[in-house]
């Protein structure tokens, strides 16, 4: 399904969203570090969070808060400190945060969810923070999406947003999100951060399930680096001001409902694949012809998060061993008599057997990609065929070039 329009707002381009992100002093450089995004009415909540077992404490809160209510007015998110592995007092900085912030909306605490980004082990400056509230809810409006996009970075090179517009019921519906992510990101899920805000009217449990497949077939599918960050999060909002009729079930209204959410999540994604620290393009494997869909995206992360074949990316080396030896250890079982692998065009091996092909042309291929547009011809195609079963899959990432290490090896000095 593709009967939908790309539109400007971001996340407030649905009905009864407003957004705001200021400079507030949280980060040492002086660079937007604080957002909030609010829904006029109660909204129905749905979040996929990270695994790692060292967590933020905002992640623990909007777990918490979810469980008990899976409804919320406002997410607030500061960038700067992550509040990641800082006890029992970064618990308390996150409730003190969702307190300061209920109290300048006049609402109540449990309609806040916490996000926060930056670096692990520090708290958030609470002492700045509560000042920069009330600037913060000052400045929202319906024209904020971008503000808040861009208050969410961190080693980003660009803000990361869209929307995206159907018909239901003959009423126009909007779904639309923000993101940041560059580096640690290797999801389930990375660091990164996603909300969506949308004004369809869907049930608590069916938003929930839509949110959590959306982000299997998107976040769950990139890779830079292969670090799983401690403060993942993807919180979607439905507030139902499209005045649209309830959807309960995957009828056709809730498949169009949930392939625009996907279609937004994948696109969040790929931007934050392609702008994976020191990257220069995007790297896209497709997977077919696996026992099924979850063995066909293993395959595919397996090969995009592989440091040798997103070396020979970089080096525009076409060097298609690397691509199959990833696949060789995804771990799913496959015959490599019937392996297949494409780059771009260029049929490299087939039934398990290498081919000649035009090896400089194969490179130059690469070097394309490498000066193309951003999101638009910037994408380096590597195709995988595992057999003759009906999974496949899809997996994004980008090439390791020498200044992640640059950019790593100074984080924190």
């Amino acid at each position: 399904m593709t009967d939908w329009q790309v539109i400007e707002g971001s996340v407030t381009a649905p009905k009864g969203f407003k957004a705001a992100g200021i400079t507030a002093g949280l980060k040492p450089s002086g660079l937007p570090d604080l957002a909030l995004i609010v829904s006029e009415t109660d909204a129905i909540a749905a979040g996929v969070f990270t695994t790692s077992q060292v967590r933020a404490a905002c992640v623990d809160y909007c777990r918490s808060s979810l469980h008990k209510k899976a409804s919320a007015r406002a997410i607030l998110c500061n960038a700067g400190q992550a509040n990641a592995a800082t006890g029992e007092q970064g618990r308390l900085d996150a409730l003190r945060s969702a307190q300061i912030l209920a109290q300048e909306l006049k609402i109540n605490r449990d309609a806040i969810l916490l996000a926060s980004t930056g670096v692990i082990g520090q708290r958030i400056k609470m002492d700045i923070l509560e000042k920069g509230i009330p600037s913060l809810v000052a400045a929202l409006s319906e024209t904020g999406g971008e503000a808040a996009a861009r208050s969410i970075v961190t080693t980003d090179l660009v803000p990361k947003l869209i929307a995206l517009e159907t018909m239901i019921d003959g009423r126009p519906v909007r779904i639309g999100g923000i993101a940041k992510g560059s580096g640690m990101i290797h999801p389930n899920m990375a660091t990164m951060l996603s909300f969506v805000t949308c004004d369809a009217m869907v049930s608590t449990s069916l938003w929930q399930k839509m949110l959590t497949r959306a982000a299997n077939a998107s976040f769950n599918q990139i890779t830079v680096d292969g670090d799983t960050s401690t403060n993942d999060s993807l919180i979607a909002l439905a507030n139902g001001q499209s005045r649209t009729a309830t959807i309960t079930e995957m009828n056709k209204d809730g498949q169009k409902l949930e392939a625009m959410l996907t279609e937004v999540c994948q696109y969040l994604a790929k931007a934050i694949a392609r702008d994976g620290e020191g990257a220069t393009c995007l790297v896209e494997v497709q997977v077919t012809g696996a026992a099924d869909d979850e063995d066909a995206r293993k395959i595919a992360k397996t090969i995009v998060g592989s440091s040798l074949v997103k070396s020979a990316i970089f080096g525009r080396d076409p060097n298609w061993g690397r691509i199959a030896g990833a696949a060789g250890r995804a771990g799913v079982t496959f015959h490599q008599e019937d392996l297949m692998i494409k780059l771009g065009d260029f049929l490299m091996m087939e039934n398990g057997q290498p081919l000649p092909f035009d090896r400089a042309a194969a490179s130059h291929y690469l070097k394309q990609a490498a000066a193309g547009a951003y999101l638009k011809d910037d994408t380096v195609l590597i195709s995988v065929c595992v057999g003759n079963g009906s999974g496949t899959g899809v997996a994004w990432g980008c090439d390791l070039s020498y200044d992640y290490v640059k950019i790593n090896a100074e984080y924190t000095t």
